[in-house]
């Protein structure tokens, strides 16, 4: 009975998800409105996007073994490539998103091909360079389509209605939560099947797959390409259920916080980074709400959340999904 619930707890959290709109009920200590207000449903959607994008991520470094400082770049793309192709070219939304998610993916596989010539440190810091490069031009307003500093606004003009508007931040909600479970039954599609166990071997002994007579080279393209679609895909909803796509986007910042993500929730495991990237968007959020009142450092949310995560690598070295192995296993 408990494993029958057990496998059925995943199918149960996304029907209570699915319904979550619909819930008037309030919790005071966690949200400021009831579950179904505008400014939580769209707060739960970041959430829900960036765990989808922790979990892209941890395709590469959990799963993988490739440790990447320049994934920002693809979540970059496919913000500002949907939100210049709607606001400046005025192309129908599911149009842009499709031609930004392949243009994207193509470019990783130009940059890949690249930058995976070189293996750990080297690879991680020329990753960096080709984000870098991103970003400098995204600050540039090139032919004003980026809007430098200040960002590139969302024609509303350009979407559908379903997804403009207060009232219809359920329907954000729903898209957000559907770009978490396109991009869980990818990565867990993979972990099933042989190749999730070839990518295994990768990360602990790229050696023994060269024996079996496997290209790691050509298998690690393949992630990096999959894994920089995804992160297009993700930026692409990210930049309709905030409005806009802003030169943060693009920055190293974003990338470190995906590791902490992956590493706060468990590397390389089912759920610990969907759960990370969920408990550190909630939490970077919250605090940016509630902490201006704090005195001194207290009221930086980065400050806390680097509080929080060094207690955490310190305490729970296999992130959260690991302490709840440990109290599974003691119970």
């Amino acid at each position: 009975m408990t494993r029958l619930l057990r496998r059925a707890l995943p199918a149960l959290v996304l029907l209570a998800l699915v319904a979550l709109p619909y819930s008037t009920v309030g919790v005071p200590v966690l949200f400021d409105g009831a579950l179904n207000a505008p400014g939580t449903l769209q707060m739960l959607a970041i959430c829900l996007v960036f765990g989808g994008l922790a979990l892209g991520y941890d395709l590469l470094f959990g799963r993988t073994g490739l440790l990447s400082f320049g994934h920002a770049l693809y979540i970059a793309a496919g913000a500002y490539g949907t939100g210049i192709l709607v606001t400046h070219a005025r192309w129908p939304l599911w149009a842009a998103v499709a031609v930004t998610v392949l243009a994207t993916a193509a470019l990783a596989a130009l940059l890949g091909a690249v930058a995976l010539r070189t293996t750990g440190i080297a690879f991680a810091m020329v990753t960096l360079a080709f984000a870098q490069v991103a970003w400098i031009v995204v600050g540039r307003d090139p032919g004003g389509l980026t809007g430098g500093e200040e960002g590139l606004p969302l024609d509303a003009a350009g979407l559908p209605a379903a997804l403009v508007g207060v009232a219809n931040t359920a329907d954000l909600y729903w898209l957000a939560l559907a770009f978490l479970l396109v991009v869980v039954v990818v990565v867990h599609g993979i972990d099933r099947a042989p190749l999730g166990r070839v990518l295994t071997g990768l990360r602990d002994d790229e050696r023994r797959v060269a024996v079996l007579g496997l290209s790691p080279y050509r298998l690690k393209l393949g992630t990096f390409v999959l894994a920089g679609a995804l992160a297009a895909l993700g930026g692409a909803v990210h930049v309709l259920i905030v409005g806009g796509a802003s030169p943060h986007l693009a920055s190293a910042d974003l990338t470190l916080s995906l590791i902490v993500m992956t590493v706060l929730g468990g590397a390389g495991t089912r759920w610990g980074a969907v759960v990370g990237g969920v408990a550190y968007a909630y939490l970077d959020q919250r605090l940016t709400q509630v902490g201006g009142g704090l005195p001194g450092p207290l009221g930086q949310p980065l400050f806390i959340l680097g509080a929080l995560f060094v207690l955490a690598v310190y305490f729970a070295p296999a992130g959260l999904t690991g302490i709840a192995r440990l109290v599974r296993r003691t119970a």
